[in-house]
């Protein structure tokens, strides 16, 4: 049996690719080794520099939009609002008649401010009951219905080689919200229980699974309200090693993150479930880096590569080689998909890039991304030509 192309894959927004001659672009990647477009479906707000963008040089996308053709008879309480751009022109659908390369989903799915917005019921809310509008709780039956429904929708409407899911659980504090501003230094401790969920699913769920939810919140409201009382800042790093005692100490706050991780594992395993046979489902497990800090979105690495057809990891930092080892110890080997930005901030230099798909491949990896289409100059889309080419 022929072995099937390793995964070689562009990441791309709609309003970037809505300005390119399809043919043309798909003959620039086939010289760069590239087979796949990994085209954004469903995305956030952003404020974005376009280094080649043909209409201007900054751009702001809709927030919380999708950005391709949807079924809105399909969905219940929650369905996603159509982009005006994909409203006007199906850039997913134009991308996917094109033979020259595959094409894949990159689906944003709980990170939404939109939708948050409009249900607020459906939020993640913090010990204090604040709602945390760009965070779509998993845990909510609307949700979870939500998310199947739009993955599957995609899937069937467009002739996807697969989809790739960002953010199918919590989202941390500091992340995802606009001009975030605090009169409070860097506490990884205080962002954590900030950001942790005690909505009335998650608590119900909880109590379910043998955990008093209510006397946690408790405790995690004292420990929020003795962290802002305090006369002056922590040390970012002893802050954390305070935090981790707490994890090892506090028995049900351990038990309620390895639940939060089942959470996630099950909505996953039911998008995937709920997805036509052919098209392959990967997870980006986490917006954090480093990704050991995964869990605090309720990853659990080895049983979302478990539920899906595997991982799709974003290694965005000096010591991406060291925590794709990780990664590869927990999920019991190293051929995940290893997401890569050629340029700024993690390679400066080419060589800097060049060395690490290198040692990427030389650890057992055969399938990459690169982020991001719009974002790089052409010289960081001529780098990933001959990285790959040298391997």
């Amino acid at each position: 049996m022929t072995q099937a192309a390793p995964y070689r894959a562009l990441y791309a927004y709609t309003w970037d690719l809505a300005e390119e001659d399809p043919a043309a672009l798909t003959a620039r990647m086939d010289r760069l080794g590239l087979d796949t477009l990994a085209i954004a479906a469903s995305y956030h707000a952003g404020k974005f520099i376009r280094p080649h963008g043909k209409a201007g040089r900054v751009y702001f996308p809709e927030d919380g939009v999708a950005h391709c053709r949807v079924t809105p008879e399909r969905y219940g309480a929650i369905r996603p609002q159509i982009g005006a751009l994909a409203a006007e022109t199906d850039v997913l659908g134009t991308f996917c008649a094109q033979d020259a390369v595959a094409v894949s989903a990159w689906v944003v799915l709980l990170h939404n401010s939109r939708l948050g917005a409009l249900h607020p019921g459906a939020v993640t809310r913090n010990a204090f009951g604040d709602p945390l509008h760009y965070s779509l709780c998993p845990s909510c039956p609307e949700v979870r219905d939500y998310a199947v429904t739009l993955c599957a929708d995609i899937a069937e409407r467009y002739p996807v080689r697969g989809l790739t899911l960002e953010t199918p659980g919590w989202l941390p504090y500091a992340h995802g919200y606009h001009h975030e501003f605090a009169l409070i230094g860097s506490s990884p401790r205080l962002e954590f229980y900030l950001g942790l969920c005690f909505c009335d699913h998650c608590r119900q769920g909880a109590r379910a699974a043998g955990i008093d939810a209510d006397a946690l919140q408790a405790r995690v409201r004292g420990r929020v309200d003795t962290a802002l009382a305090a006369a002056d800042e922590p040390d970012p790093a002893a802050d954390r090693r305070w935090l981790e005692s707490e994890l090892v100490r506090d028995a049900e706050l351990a038990a309620y993150l390895r639940w939060r991780c089942t959470v996630v594992t099950s909505l996953v395993a039911a998008i995937r479930d709920g997805l036509r046979r052919d098209a392959t489902l990967h997870v980006i497990p986490s917006v954090n880096q480093p990704l050991a800090l995964a869990w605090i979105e309720g990853s659990d690495l080895a049983a979302l590569d478990a539920a899906c057809d595997g991982l799709e990891v974003c290694f965005y930092s000096d010591a991406a080689l060291y925590d794709h080892a990780r990664v590869a110890e927990q999920i019991g080997r190293p051929d995940m998909r290893a997401v890569l930005r050629p340029t700024s901030p993690e390679h400066r230099t080419e060589a800097s890039f060049a060395g690490t798909v290198a040692g990427f491949a030389a650890a057992g990896v055969r399938e990459f991304g690169f982020y991001n289409h719009g974002h790089m100059r052409q010289s960081g889309l001529d780098r990933i030509g001959r990285a790959l080419a040298a391997i």
